[in-house]
């Protein structure tokens, strides 16, 4: 049944840091709750939390101070204002203060606006959640009160399709028995309703009059994070009563197909179990910011050392030298001395040089993230069509990490798969059903089936309900009684509740969707479940009503792997129906079953092998006297004080033996559309995907084989279900023996010694010859369970082995265990991780990756405000990665490569002229200069190449995933990089100088005059930087644009413009004391000896790059460069083909060849260059390029890896 959804809660927007307004016990840590109903009194002095949410961080009074000291909090705001204040000092002063006062000032405004929008809409979503309405019991009436005003004790009326407020201990309901139903998509991911029940005491308790005198006191365990456990004792009138999980509403969950329900208030805030599993926002920063932060520090002690060098000169030449000119160069009246002076000089240099890091850096690093964004959100091609949904990227600063991330963390249900299940096959008396064979006999594909089966016989068939195969429904019409009986017992051994609100109008509300799937098969069959109670089901076979008497359910759990029913039919026979996991079932069978056996197990392998979910089915015929003697054994169980679920585990397995098999179903579990393609492109990228969800092993399974995850050719699929710490030991040793036993047996070439040392373990596991995968339930994994491998020694054991491993999943996990599981691969391994999810239980997993992900789904958007990015599909991840991260990535690589460069280029010319200068802190270009270099001379084109730069176009990315490589081994820009970077800055800045200063020793103008001044040197050395740095991002831009050509040569344009206007006779009249050096641009560029120098040194500077880049492209290609020469053979291969077809005769006679062929063909063929190979194929094709260096590369990052941080015994290879 479909029901209108309320709008989900939004607790945190995505970067909000959750806080909550709450009062601290003050008697300690919270050892137990007690809550008294209708008693507030009472419940006060315990100082509770409250039920109002702040994710606000400020109000107008705070704002301004508090955003300010953040936002100074960052190392380069707090240098650019220290520099600033160095400007106001006008001794030390050799540049006006308004060259940093301005980018300062608006850096802090753009953040400041972007701070001040984000929390106001942090403010308007508290409001709206903490002003959402409940009702409340107050002195015996119903009253509306807010959330924010909801405290523990309070007794609260719930609705249809309402959200719980907070966790509840359930009292009474509208349905029978103290029954409601709850959805729980924003707990544990899963759509399927669930059931909860009243203990029967307060059940009857439906009357308000009734709840108002009700004074029962709950003591129950303090708040956690254990979403599936719940213990605690309710007291009134003298008794006790024994309260489970199955007896609480959390908040989170949605009331579903109940009119309406009263609770108790247990747990509030902060202390429900949602939110103790939400875990806390983490302020996110990508590794280049590391590293940049790393790399500003280098550099001011670099600017320090140049600094120290200069004055230290400044001082001896003032001692030597200096003291000679007092007369007409006299020292200032604040300098006494030439160390003073030396002293002064020290800040003056410190001011000049400052600009191999100005603040224009992290203004640009901004708007290329911000374009980055729009990139992501005008993406159409993760655009959903369906759901009318963008792609969104909801920061703007972990762009380039996506073109980074080894491991991905996933969730299952709603992720991966639809959510939706589907019948499809099933096989009865060793008869397979489901598929459809053409004349021929072959089977038929989906597109080239006939129609479905007509039900139409059937008047309460689901019309929704598809089958293939119309020989089934011909044995159910024919009368087969092995038919019959399999529809029987799936229309009979199930917990679905049946609501009919028009006549013939059936709706299915079931626990699980496996179990809704089977029982609208059973019911478009003719084995129609019409309504229960809790003695009785009826069901209308073929057309005729029929009730059951229901003498016992056997519940299915997750060690049982079954559930059966025990009916007695109209004719007073008793029969045991049981469906279950076939591992469990097919040993429980009569011995007399053995050939049916065989052919149902060969279906159901050929099932499991489609990714299709299982069950088996059988029954037992019971006696009557041994019924009722079985159920006494089973009344004494159930009131056991002591073990009652090993004793009733014990009765259940009695009886549950010597079946008579029937058959098997086969469900789908409908994956997403491009999963399996996703997963596979992903993994050819060296993406390791490791899935986490909070399924049953069973699912998660079947939904790694269907998404290819998991393979029949995998040598080992390991599983660990240990309940103790020795044995997820145990079980995690011998898989990995089971590893090395596996590897000399294949002989792969590696010598594996009897005995490895611990810190060779890692490196060699993760060699081993074969392909295996890892599957481990959350009992195992559980750090707060007896037994699990995230305690501190077994960390390591549980990574070595999942890390040697293909695939990894981990079912039945908790989001607190999802978010630790990130949280040990962030650890150990170094690596970029990415966690991606659609619901509130993948919250705390998504703030804890390094990039989380939302699936903008049918699980609320939980999962969409916490995260860093969403979008609607998760075939839409291999764009996102592939392209956009990938993109991304390589053009803030670049950018910051050639802005270092471009920066070091131009300061350093200061540090030689101070040899010339006599360190006096005078600058070789005038302050103009100084001030629009960054901000208009050389910013656009930076940022054009930034923001629009590729290597190979999107199709291309996507076609060779090895491409992806380079970002993961963070090879594009690192500490080698940085200093080839400023090496090259460097020699630029030599030639820059000292040709000009060479030429300009001896030139002389057309006139005969000499050549050399200041301001001409200024203006040519100027003008030679600014002709360098445009060529360099010339031959660094890979992808011209229109953009980058305006941008370029425009900015060429704007400097000369600037230039002339700056030395014309009109600025000169209005500002005669800034710009005195009235035609000096023009009569400098008018001396072809200037212009002569100007081209030798753009030539000197440039030519060393352009060689070595020809000879790497020709010598030691990336892979990036084969890919661009096999496009570019392509086009020209095209070109020749249509120039062929264009000159080629019409006439009737065909070719000796049945392809057009043209000479030099194959050599080109043989060389490879123009093959569209698979990325396996192209990274092995390079043997010299593509494969041996990014491996030679990975094995110098594992190594340099190997030694995980925090004091482990073992260190791990990365």
């Amino acid at each position: 049944m479909t029901v209108p959804k309320e709008k989900p809660e939004k607790w945190a927007r995505a970067g909000a840091p959750l806080s909550w307004s709450r009062k601290k016990p003050s008697w300690g840590t919270e050892e137990e709750r007690r809550a008294r109903a209708n008693d507030r009194e009472y419940n006060e002095k315990f100082q509770y939390a409250s039920n109002c949410i702040k994710t606000s961080k400020y109000n107008i009074l705070t704002f301004l101070p508090v955003n300010l000291f953040e936002q100074f909090q960052e190392v380069a705001n707090t240098y650019f204002l220290f520099l600033l204040i160095l400007q106001l000092i006008p001794q030390i002063s050799s540049l006006s203060w308004f060259t940093t006062i301005v980018p300062l000032v608006l850096v802090l405004t753009i953040t400041a606006v972007k701070d001040a929008t984000d929390d106001y809409f942090r403010h308007k979503s508290d409001n709206q959640v903490n002003n959402r309405q409940s009702q409340v019991l107050i002195n015996g009436i119903l009253q509306q009160e807010q959330w924010m005003n909801v405290c523990v004790g309070d007794i609260i009326k719930l609705e249809n399709n309402q959200f719980v407020a907070a966790d509840l201990l359930l009292l009474s309901s509208s349905e029978p028995h103290g029954l409601c139903y709850i959805e729980t998509a924003e707990l544990d991911g899963e759509t399927n309703m669930k059931v909860r029940q009243a203990i029967p005491v307060t059940s009857e308790l439906g009357d308000i009059s009734k709840l108002a005198k009700f004074d029962g006191e709950v003591i129950c365990e303090p708040p956690n994070n254990k979403l599936d456990k719940f213990s605690g004792t309710l007291y009134w009138k003298e008794n006790k009563f024994s309260l489970s999980n199955q007896n609480m509403l959390l908040r989170g969950c949605v009331l579903r197909n109940t009119e309406w329900c009263f609770g108790l208030v247990i747990f509030a805030g902060p202390d429900t179990k949602l939110m103790q599993n939400s875990g806390r926002t983490k302020f996110k920063r990508t590794s280049i910011d590391r590293l940049m932060n790393t790399l500003v520090l280098w550099i001011f002690g670099f600017l320090v050392c140049m600094g120290v060098i200069l004055a230290i000169g400044n001082a001896i030449w003032e001692y030597k030298v200096g003291t000679r000119f007092q007369v007409y160069l006299p020292w200032d009246e604040a300098v006494d001395s030439a160390f003073f002076s030396g002293f002064l000089s020290f800040w003056s240099y410190i001011i000049i040089l400052n600009t191999v890091v100005p603040i224009s850096l992290y203004v640009s690093v901004e708007v290329i993230r911000l374009g980055h964004s729009y990139f992501i959100n005008w993406d159409k091609k993760m655009f959903c069509m369906k759901k009318r949904t963008p792609a969104e990227a909801r920061t703007t600063t972990l762009n380039e990490e996506l073109g980074q991330v080894e491991y991905i963390f996933s969730d299952k249900t709603g992720t991966l798969t639809q959510n939706i299940m589907v019948f499809n096959k099933c096989s009865i008396n060793g008869h397979s059903y489901g598929d459809v064979f053409d004349v021929l006999g072959h089977k038929a594909e989906l597109g080239e089936r006939p129609e479905p089966v007509d039900f139409s016989f059937n008047p309460l068939a689901d019309k929704k309900f598809l089958f293939w195969d119309p020989t089934l429904l011909e044995a159910v019409k024919m009368g087969d009684p092995h038919t019959h009986e399999f529809f029987r017992l799936l229309s009979l051994c199930h917990t679905v509740m049946s609501e009919e609100k028009n006549e013939g109008e059936l709706y299915y509300k079931a626990q699980s969707p496996d179990e809704g799937a089977l029982v609208t098969a059973a019911r478009n069959f003719g084995f129609v479940f019409r309504f229960r109670t809790p003695k009785t089901i009826t069901v209308h076979e073929m057309g005729t009503a029929i009730t059951y008497q229901l003498l016992a359910i056997l519940d299915f759990n997750n060690i049982r792997k079954r559930m059966s029913v025990i009916v007695r039919n109209p004719e007073g026979k008793i029969r045991l129906y049981c469906k279950g996991a076939d591992t469990i079932l097919l040993d429980r069978l009569h011995h007399s079953t053995q050939e049916l056996l065989n052919a149902t197990t060969d279906h159901l392998n050929e099932y499991a092998g489609e990714g299709l979910r299982t069950l088996v089915l059988a029954y037992k015929d019971l006696d009557e006297e041994y019924y009722e003697e079985w159920a006494d054994r089973r009344l004494q169980a159930s009131l056991a004080q002591d073990s009652r679920e090993d004793r009733l585990a014990s009765v259940y397995e009695e009886i549950e033996s010597d079946l008579m098999l029937l058959g098997a179903t086969a469900i789908e579990d409908k994956l997403q559309q491009g999963v399996p393609e996703t997963i596979a492109l992903l993994t050819l990228a060296n993406i390791k995907i490791w899935v986490l969800t909070g399924d049953k092993q069973e699912t998660a399974v079947n939904i790694g084989y269907s998404c290819k995850m998991l393979t029949d050719d995998m040598s080992e699929v390991f599983v660990v279900t240990g309940h103790t710490v020795l044995e997820v030991r145990e079980e995690l040793r011998k898989a990995r023996e089971k590893m090395m036993d596996l590897s000399r047996t294949i002989g792969n070439g590696f010598t594996f010694h009897e005995k490895l040392t611990s810190s060779k373990l890692t490196s060699v596991l993760e060699a081993v010859a074969g392909e295996y995968a890892l599957v481990i339930n959350g009992h195992s994994l559980g750090s707060l369970l007896q037994a699990h491998a995230l305690e501190a020694d077994m960390e390591l054991e549980f990574l070595e082995t999942a890390c040697a491993c293909k695939a990894v999943i981990c079912c039945r996990v908790t989001p607190l265990q999802k978010a630790q599981v990130v949280e040990l691969v962030k650890k150990y391994k170094k690596a970029v991780t990415l966690a991606i999810g659609d619901g509130a239980n993948d919250v705390s997993m998504i703030k804890t990756a390094h990039i989380g992900v939302g699936i903008s789904g049918q699980e609320g958007i939980q999962a969409v405000l916490a995260s860093d990015y969403s979008f609607s599909q998760f075939k839409f991840l291999q764009r996102l990665l592939l392209v956009h991260g990938r993109w991304s990535y390589l053009r803030m690589c670049k950018f910051l490569c050639y802005f270092f460069y471009k920066n070091f280029a131009f300061t350093m010319v200061h540090f030689w002229f101070g040899f010339f200068c006599g360190f006096s802190a005078q600058t070789v270009y005038d302050q103009y200069f100084i001030t629009l270099y960054n901000i208009v001379y050389t910013s656009l084109p930076v940022l054009a190449m930034g923001v629009f730069d590729q290597d190979v176009p999107e199709q291309r990315s996507m076609e060779y995933p090895k491409l992806y490589e380079p970002g993961q081994l963070n090879l594009l820009f690192n500490k080698r990089e940085f200093f080839i970077c400023i090496a090259q800055g460097i020699y630029t800045s030599v030639l820059m100088f000292f040709i000009p200063y060479g030429v300009f020793a001896e030139a002389t103008r057309d006139d005969g005059t000499q050549l050399a001044d200041y301001q001409s040197f200024a203006v040519t050395v100027a003008t030679s930087l600014v002709i360098v740095v445009s060529v360099q991002i010339g031959l660094d831009t890979g992808y011209w644009t229109a953009i980058n050509h305006f941008f370029i040569w425009g900015s060429l344009a704007v400097y000369f413009a600037i230039l002339f206007a700056m030395h014309s006779k009109g600025l000169f009249g209005l500002f005669p004391n800034q710009f005195r050096f009235v035609g000096n641009a023009q009569n400098t560029l008018a001396q072809p000896t200037v212009w002569l120098t100007i081209v030798l040194t753009t030539v000197v500077c440039i030519m060393p790059v352009v060689a070595f880049r020809f000879l790497k492209l020709n010598l030691k290609p990336d892979l990036s460069d084969t890919v661009r020469y096999t496009q570019l053979v392509r086009k020209k291969q095209k070109a020749q083909h249509r120039c062929m077809r264009r000159v080629g005769r019409t006439g009737s006679r065909r070719s000796g060849y049945a392809f057009s062929h043209q000479e030099g063909f194959g050599e080109l063929i043989m060389s490879g260059k123009n093959m569209r190979l698979s990325s396996l194929a192209l990274s092995s094709f390079t043997t010299r390029s593509s494969s041996s260096w990014i491996e030679s590369l990975r094995r110098k990052k594992s190594d340099s890896a190997s030694s995980p941080s925090g004091g482990a015994d073992k260190p791990l290879k990365g």
